[in-house]
């Protein structure tokens, strides 16, 4: 039985875990909730694997012993010595507030209370070291740095306010919804470089929380200032992979966006969502196969070329993209077709299309696939698909060749041999004639 005096010592760290002491056996399987129709796995919302650490700013400050860092930072220490890099560094107290990132248990906690009253100091460079200490304090105790920060962005010390950018890009992907106003603000932030700190942030949210990601872009795209929809546009194939069916909502809904950068960069994704949904895919190339821009077309075409095209939707894609008013269109759909068509249907078709189509690139392409070279072509060609004579063997060749006959084809031209050569035989019917015309005279 496990009382309580035993628990708070397996709660204070002796003995062993409590935690491994509930624990269910590992005969148990984990449940996987599953689609009915596909039998894949149905993406639930879990912690587990989700949240990736804040990566730690390198430097000498690293090499701080935890019971050096405080006493440093707070200016008990003027200085310590410290290796690093095979050489010897002298840190003071702007690199003891960096080396709070680094501390760890208890001292983590004093860390906190210690890192809130540099983050308010009237010295800049004491708040630019503590916005960099900031993201790895906060995994250990966040209270009220977030609210810390989202003051700092609007410091008016221009280098804090940058380094309060790079602070929000840091802990956006990590803390979703302690950020999701501040990160909101910013991404729509008049300062291009606070804009694009916010950006950066987003993408790293992408792939850290793309469920959280995918409601940023969803507003993003509904903002009427063109660039905020085209840096949201960008960060559809990140989420793709990840978002889910409201990834897939937003690319078709950034397909049917006024802008046609923000068409173009959605159409993109389309090739990528064929390998994971051909059919959710299916429905979107049929939608941007009928965009007024050829390259939202060509995105589109390149989807089909991806998807299985025995699938009838995208045939009948292909076929009608045959004669789109785009010749880039029609020369990308001509050239999927024998993928889709045996040689006499494909011939046929091609034929069929060679009446109306007047782009001489086109016509040249359709001609040779509506070539037959066994029928039409010379006898050369007609030869070629003549199945071979058998080989003569080698002992049959000898026995033939000894006794003055030839295998295989004669050469037609006559041969002069050395008995009778041409001028020879010249001159002997000269003479014959001659001596024909003295008998006569007798």
């Amino acid at each position: 039985m496990l009382t309580n005096a035993k628990f708070q010592q397996l709660v204070q760290g002796e003995g062993s875990s409590p935690t491994s002491l509930c624990r269910a056996p590992d005969m148990s399987r984990e449940y996987i909730a599953r689609d009915p129709r596909t039998g894949r796995p149905i993406q639930v919302s879990s912690r587990r694997g989700s949240r990736k650490p804040v990566e730690l700013e390198q430097g000498p400050h690293l090499a701080l012993p935890p019971q050096s860092v405080i006493p440093l930072a707070t200016g008990e220490l003027e200085s310590y010595k410290v290796g690093w890099m095979e050489q010897d560094h002298y840190l003071g107290k702007l690199d003891g507030i960096k080396a709070l990132a680094n501390l760890h248990g208890s001292l983590a906690l004093q860390a906190h209370s210690v890192l809130l009253e540099f983050l308010v100091d009237d010295d800049p460079q004491i708040r630019i070291s503590a916005l960099s200490a900031l993201p790895s304090v906060a995994e250990r105790k966040p209270d009220e740095l977030f609210d810390y920060l989202s003051v700092l962005l609007d410091d008016s010390d221009n280098n804090v306010s940058k380094a309060a950018s790079r602070c929000l890009k840091r802990v956006a992907p990590v803390f979703p919804s302690a950020t999701e106003g501040t990160l909101a603000y910013e991404l729509r932030h008049e300062i291009k470089y606070r804009r694009d700190q916010a950006f950066s942030g987003l993408s790293g949210l992408c792939e850290t929380w793309a469920e959280v990601a995918c409601d940023h872009i969803d507003e993003l795209l509904q903002e009427e200032d063109i660039r905020l929809r085209i840096s949201a546009a960008k960060l559809l194939r990140k989420v793709l992979s990840r978002g889910g069916a409201a990834s897939w909502d937003l690319v078709g809904w950034a397909l049917e966006d006024e802008e046609v950068e923000v068409r173009r960069k959605a159409a993109k994704c389309l090739p990528a969502l064929a390998n994971r949904e051909a059919r959710i895919a299916t429905i979107l190339a049929e939608r941007a196969i009928l965009d007024t821009d050829s390259k939202v077309m060509l995105s589109a075409i390149r989807c089909i070329e991806v998807l299985d095209t025995d699938h009838g939707r995208a045939r009948d894609l292909v076929i009608k993209g045959c004669m789109h008013r785009h010749a880039s269109v029609r020369m990308a759909c001509v050239k999927i077709l024998p993928r889709l068509m045996g040689d006499e249907i494909l011939r046929n078709h091609c034929n069929a299309l060679l009446r109306e189509e007047k782009d001489p690139k086109i016509i040249e392409e359709l001609k040779q696939m509506a070539f037959d070279a066994q029928i039409e072509g010379t006898e050369a060609q007609k030869n070629a698909f003549l199945a071979p004579a058998p080989a003569v063997p080698q002992l049959d060749r000898e026995v033939a060749e000894s006794v003055g006959k030839t295998i295989g084809l004669e050469d037609d031209s006559p041969k002069p041999t050395e008995a009778s050569p041409p001028d020879m035989v010249k001159e002997g019917l000269t003479v014959a004639e001659d001596a024909q015309g003295d008998v006569l005279d007798d």
